[in-house]
């Protein structure tokens, strides 16, 4: 089948460009897919909700943006309570968890004084639509300041507190097959027929450390690395020598991460094939919390997790918060509350492959006194 007859433009232009520059590593393709500006997923579509491709804890319930708003206090306060303080969303969808999060803080008019709000987002159309959904909370008095960022490189430097809830997994990878004694790294090429395929590098992949913890794969074991999730590590490092910050990474992959082929594509609350239609279906991969919290080991920050999701809400105060709007709620609308709060804490759904993994660290001398700053909240010890 020739390019041109593949589903969706995007399936053309990187058929073209495998033509002219040869096959594109896993990342390169995954970043085309969702990011293409004219024919990617994030820049031509609206994935969230029950009319979209999938949906994430904020807009399963209400009460999971009110209790992050609410470690958001407690971690503000952890943090010594700089008089000014960024919170910072990492993609922040439609904007549900921070207008949830500001709901929360109503009754915290000191800390809403103290904060400005930073959205991290690229899609026009996302934009628009955060602010439509934040707009009528922000301005409550006290009012907080909204600004958007295209990258969080852009966000100014300060105290910080960073907020991302299902972003790493779309972080792009890199995946390399074992074969003998050495890994080849995975590439998308375009078959004969015009189709989209994965094939291999021909010479082994030298010198990426990221691979030795790998070593003892199977012939022909897929393992995964992600440089974007490591660059955000070296950035929130550097951003720690100018000012206390926290991070909340609500993710999902498993506790111990092993060779794996995790790539996948979601379309209408389904999955599908990765590599069929081009920028039409969501794509992720598991997160590797262990390689994020070795890491940021070696860059002075702390790491406290990965805990599961369910526990992490359930420390938070989600069954009390749960019974709160029960009190006043009509029938439907606790039979939504009862099925929404199960499905982001029950183990067969939410409650275990999704985890919550926070990384902190400040400046040298920042705590007067050589005072060590108690971890965020629900973490009790350090991983």
């Amino acid at each position: 089948m020739p390019p041109e007859q593949q589903a969706g433009p995007l399936a053309v232009s990187l058929a073209d460009r495998i033509a002219k520059d040869g096959p594109l590593t896993v990342a390169a393709y995954m970043e085309a897919c969702l990011t293409d500006p004219d024919a990617g997923y994030y820049a031509t579509r609206q994935p969230l909700g029950a009319h979209g491709d999938f949906i994430t804890a904020p807009e399963i319930s209400q009460i999971f943006g009110e209790l992050i708003g609410l470690w958001t206090i407690a971690t503000w306060q952890a943090l010594g309570q700089p008089e000014r303080i960024t919170v910072v969303e990492l993609g922040p969808g439609r904007g549900t968890l921070l207008r949830d999060a500001l709901r929360s803080w109503r009754n915290f008019p000191d800390f809403r004084r103290r904060i400005a709000l930073a959205l991290v987002e690229r899609g026009e159309a996302l934009k628009s639509l955060q602010a439509e959904t934040l707009a009528p909370e922000a301005e409550r008095s006290p009012p907080v300041g909204l600004a958007w960022y295209e990258s969080f490189e852009n966000v100014p430097n300060g105290p910080l507190i960073v907020i991302a809830n299902e972003f790493l997994d779309a972080l792009p990878i890199r995946q390399f097959v074992r074969r003998g004694d050495a890994w080849h790294e995975r590439l998308v090429t375009r078959t004969d027929g015009g189709k989209l395929a994965f094939t291999e590098t021909d010479a082994p992949i030298r010198a990426v450390a990221e691979l030795d913890r790998f070593a003892d794969a199977r012939e022909g074991a897929i393992a995964e690395i992600r440089p974007g999730a490591a660059a955000l590590v070296s950035e929130l490092a550097a951003r720690a020598e100018t000012g206390p910050i926290a991070a909340l990474f609500v993710d999902y992959g498993p506790e111990a991460f092993g060779p794996g082929d995790t790539l996948q594509a979601v379309s209408a609350h389904g999955f599908t094939d990765p590599l069929a239609d081009p920028g039409a279906a969501d794509l992720t991969a598991h997160v590797d919390f262990g390689a994020l919290a070795r890491q940021a080991a070696t860059e002075g920050l702390s790491a406290y997790g990965p805990m599961p999701q369910g526990e992490f809400l359930l420390k938070l105060g989600l069954a009390q918060r749960q019974e709160q709007l029960m009190k006043t709620a009509t029938p439907d609308q606790r039979s939504m509350l009862a099925s929404g709060a199960n499905r982001l804490i029950d183990p067969q759904q939410m409650g275990v492959l999704f985890k919550a993994f926070v990384l902190t660290g400040s400046a040298p001398g920042s705590d007067r006194g050589g005072r060590t700053r108690p971890p965020p909240p629900p973490f009790t010890s350090q991983s």
